[in-house]
């Protein structure tokens, strides 16, 4: 298995079920309300390691309880959190989320002292050691933070590691075309359909990927909801099928549990589709659980389903 280093926040998700989203000024009741770990790069790191890979995560907590919740399952699923960081004066990053019947999240969140994250305390060999540096597009937002990111990458990038990058909403509607300059630096690009016309200015995929061409970005993935997902390089763009599950509850995860099967496929020396197909079915997977993290999985059950798939597909 790889060796990964993964830049991103942990949280704490206060997640809300809801039949509508309320009007400004009004009240309402949710039919359900939990606690949950959260956070791209806890997600990530999670998964990462629950496929079977040695997995480092730098990030930035607070103190008490909040910071024991927004690590429970990475450090359950065996993440090396040595590098973590804890902040005395802010509190971890929280999320609250508005989940309606149809799976749509409505979120407001607080970075806390995720973007305090002190590029001071940045290690070059704890970088070098890995194979594949995985990041959230949210840390280069702003703050220490972006520093650290944006020198973790050029680490990683010097010693060769194998490059993913993440998007989210937030941080494509913060930086947008800013971005661009330092997300083509990376191997793997994996984004959702919105995020991709946001960061482009586009409103078709076809000319969003022309535009990202012209910027040098060669590999681009493309999360599609029930569609699955579409893969893009120079040579082909290919939707690969999504992986059907009943039972859809919440997708507060499933984005970055297709990144980091996505990933763990990659550098099992899997192709892009293969990889994609990975990362479709953990996706699917875990959204038939509530948290973005409570979903347990394992190598073997992802293969078992793709080679299903393929079985299928054959005939």
């Amino acid at each position: 298995m790889s060796k990964f280093f993964v830049v991103g926040d942990v949280t704490v998700d206060q997640m809300y079920f809801v039949n509508e989203i309320p009007e400004p000024g009004s009240e309402i009741s949710a039919s359900r309300a939990v606690m949950e770990p959260g956070g791209a790069g806890g997600t990530v790191a999670t998964a990462l390691a629950r496929l079977g890979n040695k997995v480092k995560i730098i990030t930035r907590v607070g103190e008490g309880p909040f910071a024991d919740l927004a690590l429970k399952y990475v450090r359950a699923a065996g993440v090396d959190t040595h590098l973590v960081q804890v902040d005395k004066k802010l509190q971890t990053g929280s999320v609250m989320l508005l989940i309606t019947p149809d799976s749509q999240r409505t979120m407001i969140s607080s970075s806390g002292a995720s973007r305090h994250l002190d590029a001071a305390e940045l290690i070059s060999e704890e970088i070098t050691d890995c194979d594949a540096l995985v990041m959230s597009a949210y840390s280069l937002i702003g703050g220490l933070q972006r520093e650290y990111a944006v020198k973790a990458l050029e680490i990683a990038k010097k010693a060769k590691l194998t490059t993913f990058i993440d998007m989210g909403s937030g941080a494509v509607n913060a930086l947008k075309d800013r971005l661009i300059s330092i997300v083509r630096e990376f191997d793997y690009l994996l984004m959702n359909q919105k995020e991709l016309f946001t960061l482009t200015g586009e409103s078709s995929i076809s000319d969003a990927v022309v535009g990202l061409a012209q910027h040098g970005i060669k590999r681009v993935i493309v999360k599609v909801g029930e569609m699955g997902s579409i893969v893009i390089t120079p040579e082909l763009t290919e939707l690969i099928e999504a992986f059907d599950v009943d039972g859809v509850v919440d997708s507060t995860g499933a984005g970055d549990y297709y990144t980091a099967a996505f990933a763990h496929g990659i550098m099992m020396g899997y192709d892009l589709h293969y990889a994609a197909r990975l990362g479709n079915i953990a996706g699917a997977l875990n959204a038939t659980t509530v948290g973005a993290q409570r979903y347990a999985f394992d190598a073997q059950i992802l293969e078992h389903h793709a080679k299903e798939m393929l079985a299928v597909e054959s005939k």
